[in-house]
């Protein structure tokens, strides 16, 4: 790859404003920017190509030139690797290429699909309606994001795994741990192999059980499992995924767009009287605040041009969804938060053969708990200064670590 000084290049991953919350990157990191492909240096003392254009990160994102592998040398990491087994990658495919990917990718492509995901709307109504009954007999203030943001995507996606929610603090601290790029790889990986180990004894008293059940988890055991498609270590490496991003992506996307929309009564009120306008006002959710905001690390594999600059094979590069989804040649007006605006050609879910496979439940989840939310408590209002809530800047998956809030 040649050598490259890092001493000067801009720091990433970038943190927000400390008074705004929403915004991706502020000014003085834009302004060391340059141009919208250019190096960045990592917290490992490594850089990588950064990609920051629409265009760009959906030709970076959909071409096979690139390696989603984190195991490559040279792959861009935001903390130093953990110790890795075979056993301890397997199953995980949004770190996989080519066929390896698709084999296991395909297995749960009928699971999320739209119409499936509608099925279990009334799931995620009832599942909505308890959190805000618990939350409205509890004491004010109460924390939104304790009390209601991450209760609700976790009692889902336990619901449709088979994973019983009354083992949520186990599998959600060590998600932390998962998501935070300050953990050590000890950390790492005592997380990692407490969530397999918890995983595999799971899966296998299902097995075993004669009556799996009809959950994902079931269901793949049967149909999978059983026929020698799938093996058992592959289905603990895909429930890993799945249990994580099913709870940790939707929770904070809830916490940051109840604040975001507190400050818009407007839209607020627009919610409750007219909810089936809540999917526009979604998809703008989702592009202005991009939870991602760490980026999709890639590998070129072979020399590819994008953005008018030369990466070389076994060169690192990011695409940053966040500053893509504030690209003013595809978005009027793209650093505005505006619930009218057509916003479907956002990348908040990423592009291409590892665009987020979950993103219907999300987006069922998000309009489910918001309308919820609006309808059960008009007189909802924050109970701090917005400028004081702890952010989550350094997870890989962006939110607030709390919210209080009274009505």
């Amino acid at each position: 790859m040649g050598d490259v000084v890092t001493d000067r290049l801009p720091l990433f991953p970038f943190l927000s404003p400390g008074d705004d919350p929403f915004t991706p990157v502020g000014g003085a990191d834009l302004r060391r920017l340059d141009g919208p492909v250019t190096r960045v240096r990592l917290p490992t003392g490594g850089w990588t190509w950064l990609v920051t254009r629409h265009g760009d990160v959906k030709q970076m994102l959909r071409s096979d030139a690139f390696s989603a592998d984190m195991a490559r040398p040279g792959f861009p990491l935001l903390r130093q690797a953990p110790p890795q087994t075979p056993e301890g990658r397997r199953g995980g495919f949004i770190r996989m290429d080519g066929e390896e990917h698709l084999r296991l990718r395909r297995m749960l492509t009928a699971e999320f699909m739209i119409k499936n995901i509608r099925r279990i709307e009334p799931l995620i109504g009832d599942v909505v309606d308890g959190a805000l009954t618990a939350l409205q007999a509890g004491q004010r203030p109460a924390d939104l994001v304790a009390g209601f943001a991450l209760p609700v995507p976790s009692l889902v996606i336990c619901h449709l795994l088979g994973v019983p929610y009354a083992d949520h603090g186990f599998f959600q601290q060590r998600s932390a741990i998962l998501l935070d790029r300050t953990a050590g790889p000890l950390a790492v990986r005592d997380a990692v192999t407490g969530l397999r180990s918890y995983l595999g004894r799971l899966i296998e008293d299902k097995r075993v059980s004669g009556t799996p059940g009809d959950d994902l988890l079931g269901r793949l055991i049967t149909e999978r499992v059983r026929t020698g498609e799938l093996e058992v270590g592959e289905l603990i490496g895909m429930a890993l995924l799945l249990l994580i991003a099913g709870h940790e992506t939707t929770a904070n996307m809830i916490g940051l767009s109840v604040l975001l929309l507190l400050q818009h009564p407007q839209v607020w009120d627009r919610l409750r009287a007219e909810p089936a306008q809540a999917d526009a006002v979604v998809e703008e959710l989702l592009r202005y605040l991009t939870i991602v905001r760490q980026g999709l690390p890639r590998q070129a594999i072979r020399d590819v041009e994008v953005g008018g600059r030369r990466i070389r094979a076994g060169e690192p590069v990011t695409a940053l969804l966040s500053l893509a989804n504030r690209d003013a040649e595809v978005f009027d007006a793209a650093q505005e938060f505006d619930p009218y605006r057509e916003a479907h050609q956002h990348l908040a879910f990423g592009f291409g053969v590892h665009q987020c496979i979950g993103q219907p439940l999300a987006r069922a989840e998000l309009r489910i708990a918001l309308t919820g939310l609006a309808a059960r408590l008009p007189g909802l209002r924050l109970a701090a200064d917005p400028a004081d809530l702890p952010k989550r800047d350094n997870s890989i998956v962006y939110g607030l670590a709390e919210l209080p809030v009274t009505w």
